[in-house]
Protein backbone atom coordinates (compact mmCIF):
# COMPACT_ATOMS: atom_id res chain seq x y z
CA UNK A 1 0.00 0.00 0.00
CA UNK A 2 1.36 3.62 -0.98
CA UNK A 3 1.90 6.04 2.15
CA UNK A 4 0.05 9.33 0.67
CA UNK A 5 0.95 11.20 3.56
CA UNK A 6 3.02 14.32 2.89
CA UNK A 7 6.70 13.91 2.62
CA UNK A 8 8.38 14.65 5.74
CA UNK A 9 12.41 13.74 6.10
CA UNK A 10 15.13 14.77 8.59
CA UNK A 11 18.66 15.55 8.75
CA UNK A 12 19.91 14.99 12.48
CA UNK A 13 24.04 15.40 13.17
CA UNK A 14 24.83 15.20 16.34
CA UNK A 15 26.45 18.45 17.95
CA UNK A 16 30.04 17.13 18.64
CA UNK A 17 32.16 19.42 15.66
CA UNK A 18 31.44 21.59 13.02
CA UNK A 19 29.46 19.64 9.76
CA UNK A 20 32.12 17.85 7.50
CA UNK A 21 32.01 17.19 3.85
CA UNK A 22 30.97 13.45 4.89
CA UNK A 23 27.66 15.09 6.78
CA UNK A 24 27.22 17.47 4.20
CA UNK A 25 26.78 14.81 1.28
CA UNK A 26 24.11 13.19 3.78
CA UNK A 27 22.13 16.66 4.64
CA UNK A 28 21.69 17.37 1.10
CA UNK A 29 20.80 13.90 -0.47
CA UNK A 30 18.00 14.14 2.38
CA UNK A 31 16.84 17.72 1.36
CA UNK A 32 16.58 17.25 -2.10
CA UNK A 33 15.23 14.21 -1.81
CA UNK A 34 12.43 16.06 0.65
CA UNK A 35 11.96 18.99 -1.81
CA UNK A 36 12.13 17.10 -5.03
CA UNK A 37 8.78 15.69 -3.57
CA UNK A 38 7.98 19.18 -2.22
CA UNK A 39 8.33 17.80 0.94
CA UNK A 40 8.93 19.10 4.64
CA UNK A 41 12.99 18.78 5.66
CA UNK A 42 13.26 19.02 9.40
CA UNK A 43 16.42 19.72 11.76
CA UNK A 44 17.15 17.40 14.47
CA UNK A 45 20.32 17.90 16.75
CA UNK A 46 21.16 14.47 18.27
CA UNK A 47 22.15 15.74 21.65
CA UNK A 48 21.96 12.87 23.73
CA UNK A 49 25.32 11.38 23.97
CA UNK A 50 26.45 14.70 26.25
CA UNK A 51 30.04 13.82 27.16
CA UNK A 52 30.26 13.90 22.87
CA UNK A 53 28.92 17.15 22.46
CA UNK A 54 31.32 20.01 21.33
CA UNK A 55 30.43 23.48 22.89
CA UNK A 56 29.62 25.88 19.99
CA UNK A 57 28.65 23.09 17.75
CA UNK A 58 25.20 23.85 17.07
CA UNK A 59 25.56 27.19 16.32
CA UNK A 60 28.18 25.83 13.83
CA UNK A 61 25.97 23.46 11.94
CA UNK A 62 22.88 26.19 11.92
CA UNK A 63 24.73 28.46 10.03
CA UNK A 64 26.85 25.99 7.98
CA UNK A 65 23.33 24.40 6.82
CA UNK A 66 22.05 28.28 6.25
CA UNK A 67 24.70 29.34 4.27
CA UNK A 68 24.55 26.62 1.97
CA UNK A 69 21.33 27.48 1.12
CA UNK A 70 19.79 24.11 2.93
CA UNK A 71 16.77 25.82 4.86
CA UNK A 72 15.18 23.28 7.39
CA UNK A 73 11.10 23.55 7.85
CA UNK A 74 9.65 24.44 11.06
CA UNK A 75 11.64 24.97 14.63
CA UNK A 76 14.85 23.05 15.49
CA UNK A 77 14.10 19.81 17.61
CA UNK A 78 16.47 19.04 20.43
CA UNK A 79 16.43 15.71 21.79
CA UNK A 80 17.21 16.54 25.40
CA UNK A 81 14.21 18.99 25.29
CA UNK A 82 12.06 15.35 25.68
CA UNK A 83 13.99 13.30 27.95
CA UNK A 84 10.80 11.97 29.97
CA UNK A 85 9.27 10.86 26.61
CA UNK A 86 12.15 8.27 26.18
CA UNK A 87 11.74 7.17 30.01
CA UNK A 88 7.98 6.98 29.57
CA UNK A 89 8.54 4.52 26.60
CA UNK A 90 11.02 2.59 28.52
CA UNK A 91 8.40 2.30 31.52
CA UNK A 92 6.06 0.57 29.23
CA UNK A 93 8.66 -1.70 27.59
CA UNK A 94 9.25 -2.57 31.21
CA UNK A 95 5.66 -3.19 32.24
CA UNK A 96 4.89 -5.30 29.33
CA UNK A 97 8.63 -7.46 30.40
CA UNK A 98 10.35 -6.73 27.07
CA UNK A 99 13.56 -5.50 28.62
CA UNK A 100 15.64 -6.33 31.42
CA UNK A 101 18.52 -4.89 33.00
CA UNK A 102 21.78 -5.83 32.25
CA UNK A 103 24.80 -5.56 34.14
CA UNK A 104 27.33 -6.75 31.79
CA UNK A 105 30.49 -4.57 31.53
CA UNK A 106 31.58 -3.86 28.08
CA UNK A 107 34.86 -5.50 28.34
CA UNK A 108 32.92 -8.37 29.47
CA UNK A 109 30.65 -8.55 26.41
CA UNK A 110 33.63 -7.51 24.05
CA UNK A 111 35.38 -10.35 25.50
CA UNK A 112 32.99 -13.00 25.42
CA UNK A 113 32.15 -11.78 21.93
CA UNK A 114 36.29 -12.13 20.94
CA UNK A 115 36.25 -16.01 22.60
CA UNK A 116 33.21 -16.58 19.93
CA UNK A 117 34.77 -14.99 16.66
CA UNK A 118 33.97 -17.63 14.81
CA UNK A 119 30.02 -17.84 15.35
CA UNK A 120 27.75 -15.33 15.35
CA UNK A 121 29.24 -12.46 17.35
CA UNK A 122 25.79 -11.49 19.34
CA UNK A 123 25.17 -10.79 23.09
CA UNK A 124 24.81 -14.08 24.72
CA UNK A 125 21.78 -13.41 26.82
CA UNK A 126 23.84 -13.26 30.01
CA UNK A 127 21.55 -10.96 32.00
CA UNK A 128 18.56 -11.61 29.72
CA UNK A 129 16.60 -13.20 33.29
CA UNK A 130 17.59 -10.21 35.69
CA UNK A 131 14.48 -9.26 36.87
CA UNK A 132 13.39 -5.35 37.92
CA UNK A 133 13.99 -3.67 40.46
CA UNK A 134 18.37 -3.98 39.55
CA UNK A 135 20.52 -1.79 42.36
CA UNK A 136 23.58 -2.55 40.10
CA UNK A 137 24.57 -0.47 37.47
CA UNK A 138 22.88 -1.26 34.42
CA UNK A 139 21.89 -0.94 30.92
CA UNK A 140 18.34 -1.80 29.68
CA UNK A 141 18.51 -4.39 26.88
CA UNK A 142 15.42 -5.59 24.62
CA UNK A 143 14.71 -9.01 24.02
CA UNK A 144 14.62 -9.97 20.59
CA UNK A 145 12.56 -13.08 19.16
CA UNK A 146 12.75 -14.96 16.31
CA UNK A 147 10.68 -13.12 13.89
CA UNK A 148 12.58 -11.88 10.19
CA UNK A 149 12.87 -7.59 9.99
CA UNK A 150 12.42 -7.29 6.24
CA UNK A 151 12.13 -3.89 4.40
CA UNK A 152 12.68 -2.55 0.46
CA UNK A 153 15.51 0.10 0.83
CA UNK A 154 14.87 2.83 -1.91
CA UNK A 155 18.37 2.08 -3.45
CA UNK A 156 19.52 -0.71 -1.60
CA UNK A 157 16.48 -3.68 -2.74
CA UNK A 158 15.52 -5.86 -0.63
CA UNK A 159 16.80 -5.92 3.32
CA UNK A 160 16.52 -8.97 5.40
CA UNK A 161 17.88 -9.56 8.93
CA UNK A 162 17.06 -12.71 11.38
CA UNK A 163 17.37 -10.26 14.36
CA UNK A 164 18.14 -12.33 17.22
CA UNK A 165 20.76 -14.56 15.49
CA UNK A 166 22.41 -11.60 13.30
CA UNK A 167 22.13 -8.52 16.15
CA UNK A 168 20.51 -10.25 19.18
CA UNK A 169 19.22 -8.55 22.31
CA UNK A 170 20.42 -5.04 22.17
CA UNK A 171 20.63 -1.73 24.53
CA UNK A 172 18.01 0.93 24.46
CA UNK A 173 20.00 2.66 27.25
CA UNK A 174 23.28 2.68 28.62
CA UNK A 175 24.66 1.91 32.11
CA UNK A 176 25.81 6.22 31.92
CA UNK A 177 22.15 6.56 31.49
CA UNK A 178 21.97 7.49 28.19
CA UNK A 179 19.45 6.96 25.90
CA UNK A 180 20.74 4.55 23.03
CA UNK A 181 21.19 5.93 19.35
CA UNK A 182 18.93 2.89 17.78
CA UNK A 183 16.10 3.96 20.55
CA UNK A 184 15.89 7.56 20.29
CA UNK A 185 16.10 7.80 16.68
CA UNK A 186 12.56 5.25 16.70
CA UNK A 187 10.95 7.75 19.36
CA UNK A 188 12.63 10.83 17.64
CA UNK A 189 11.23 10.23 14.44
CA UNK A 190 7.55 8.97 14.98
CA UNK A 191 7.30 12.31 17.24
CA UNK A 192 8.44 14.51 14.48
CA UNK A 193 5.98 12.23 11.92
CA UNK A 194 8.93 11.32 9.68
CA UNK A 195 8.03 9.09 6.98
CA UNK A 196 10.97 9.52 4.89
CA UNK A 197 14.75 8.32 5.89
CA UNK A 198 18.08 9.19 3.80
CA UNK A 199 20.79 8.60 5.53
CA UNK A 200 24.30 6.38 4.93
CA UNK A 201 25.05 3.08 4.09
CA UNK A 202 26.97 2.70 7.33
CA UNK A 203 23.49 2.83 9.22
CA UNK A 204 21.86 0.27 7.29
CA UNK A 205 22.56 -2.77 9.64
CA UNK A 206 20.97 -0.53 12.34
CA UNK A 207 17.55 -0.18 10.30
CA UNK A 208 16.35 -3.39 11.15
CA UNK A 209 16.88 -3.03 15.39
CA UNK A 210 15.00 0.41 14.79
CA UNK A 211 12.31 -1.31 12.52
CA UNK A 212 11.83 -4.01 15.27
CA UNK A 213 11.55 -0.92 17.80
CA UNK A 214 8.79 0.89 15.87
CA UNK A 215 6.99 -3.10 15.49
CA UNK A 216 6.86 -3.87 19.29
CA UNK A 217 5.53 0.21 19.98
CA UNK A 218 3.27 -0.45 17.32
CA UNK A 219 4.60 3.05 15.32
CA UNK A 220 4.95 3.87 11.44
CA UNK A 221 8.04 2.43 9.38
CA UNK A 222 9.42 5.17 7.12
CA UNK A 223 10.94 4.71 3.72
CA UNK A 224 14.61 4.41 3.89
CA UNK A 225 16.99 5.07 1.60
CA UNK A 226 20.81 4.81 2.55
CA UNK A 227 23.59 6.13 0.09
CA UNK A 228 26.94 5.04 -0.36
CA UNK A 229 29.51 7.08 2.40
CA UNK A 230 32.23 9.10 1.23
CA UNK A 231 35.65 7.54 1.56
CA UNK A 232 39.26 9.36 1.96
CA UNK A 233 42.11 7.77 -0.20
CA UNK A 234 42.74 5.31 2.41
CA UNK A 235 39.14 3.93 1.81
CA UNK A 236 38.30 5.00 5.32
CA UNK A 237 34.99 6.64 5.72
CA UNK A 238 34.52 10.50 6.29
CA UNK A 239 34.25 11.13 10.13
CA UNK A 240 35.73 13.29 12.93
CA UNK A 241 37.16 10.00 13.98
CA UNK A 242 39.32 9.90 10.85
CA UNK A 243 40.19 13.73 10.90
CA UNK A 244 37.28 15.22 8.48
CA UNK A 245 37.90 18.63 7.81
CA UNK A 246 35.22 21.41 8.39
CA UNK A 247 33.87 22.84 5.09
CA UNK A 248 35.21 26.65 4.25
CA UNK A 249 31.69 29.07 3.57
CA UNK A 250 33.77 31.35 1.72
CA UNK A 251 32.31 29.80 -1.65
CA UNK A 252 28.94 28.00 -0.52
CA UNK A 253 28.18 27.42 -4.57
CA UNK A 254 31.65 25.80 -4.88
CA UNK A 255 31.08 23.17 -1.87
CA UNK A 256 27.04 22.38 -3.25
CA UNK A 257 28.81 21.53 -6.57
CA UNK A 258 31.34 19.64 -5.32
CA UNK A 259 28.82 17.66 -3.22
CA UNK A 260 26.30 17.22 -6.08
CA UNK A 261 29.25 15.59 -8.23
CA UNK A 262 29.72 12.80 -5.04
CA UNK A 263 25.81 12.12 -5.21
CA UNK A 264 26.31 11.50 -8.70
CA UNK A 265 24.17 14.25 -9.83
CA UNK A 266 26.65 15.57 -12.37
CA UNK A 267 25.46 19.50 -12.60
CA UNK A 268 26.60 20.75 -15.94
CA UNK A 269 29.73 22.79 -15.87
CA UNK A 270 28.20 25.58 -17.32
CA UNK A 271 26.61 26.15 -13.14
CA UNK A 272 30.21 26.06 -11.68
CA UNK A 273 30.46 29.61 -10.82
CA UNK A 274 26.11 30.09 -10.70
CA UNK A 275 25.12 31.16 -6.98
CA UNK A 276 24.36 27.98 -4.53
CA UNK A 277 20.79 28.42 -4.70
CA UNK A 278 20.84 27.99 -8.80
CA UNK A 279 22.60 25.27 -8.10
CA UNK A 280 20.06 23.71 -5.39
CA UNK A 281 16.91 24.96 -7.53
CA UNK A 282 18.74 22.63 -10.54
CA UNK A 283 19.26 19.51 -8.52
CA UNK A 284 15.65 19.44 -7.20
CA UNK A 285 14.37 19.89 -10.65
CA UNK A 286 16.77 17.23 -11.31
CA UNK A 287 17.16 15.25 -8.53
CA UNK A 288 18.10 11.41 -9.62
CA UNK A 289 18.99 9.37 -6.25
CA UNK A 290 19.07 5.94 -8.55
CA UNK A 291 22.43 7.18 -10.22
CA UNK A 292 23.87 6.13 -6.54
CA UNK A 293 22.77 2.07 -7.17
CA UNK A 294 24.91 -0.18 -6.74
CA UNK A 295 27.73 2.19 -5.35
CA UNK A 296 28.69 1.26 -1.82
CA UNK A 297 31.43 3.72 -1.07
CA UNK A 298 32.49 6.94 -3.12
CA UNK A 299 36.27 7.78 -2.90
CA UNK A 300 36.70 12.15 -2.21
CA UNK A 301 39.60 12.18 -4.56
CA UNK A 302 38.61 9.84 -7.59
CA UNK A 303 34.96 11.33 -7.97
CA UNK A 304 36.15 14.82 -7.99
CA UNK A 305 39.99 14.78 -8.26
CA UNK A 306 39.70 18.41 -9.82
CA UNK A 307 37.81 20.18 -6.99
CA UNK A 308 39.84 21.04 -3.63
Amino acid sequence: MSDKRPYIGRFAPSPTGPLHLGSLYTALASFLDAKAQLGLWLLRIDDLDTPRNAAGSVDSILKTLDTLGLHWDSSVYFQSDDLDVYHDVLATLQHDKRIYPCICSRKTVTANLTQNASIDAVYPNTCRNNLFPCYAPHALRIKTDDRVICFDDRLQGLISHHLATQHGDFILKRKDHIIAYQFAVVIDDDRQGVNHVVRGMDLLDSTPKQIYIQQILGLSTPAYLHVPVITDDQGFKLSKQTGAQSVALKTPAHVIFKLLNLLKQHPPIALQHTSSAELINWAIAHWNPAALKNVDAITLQSECPHLP
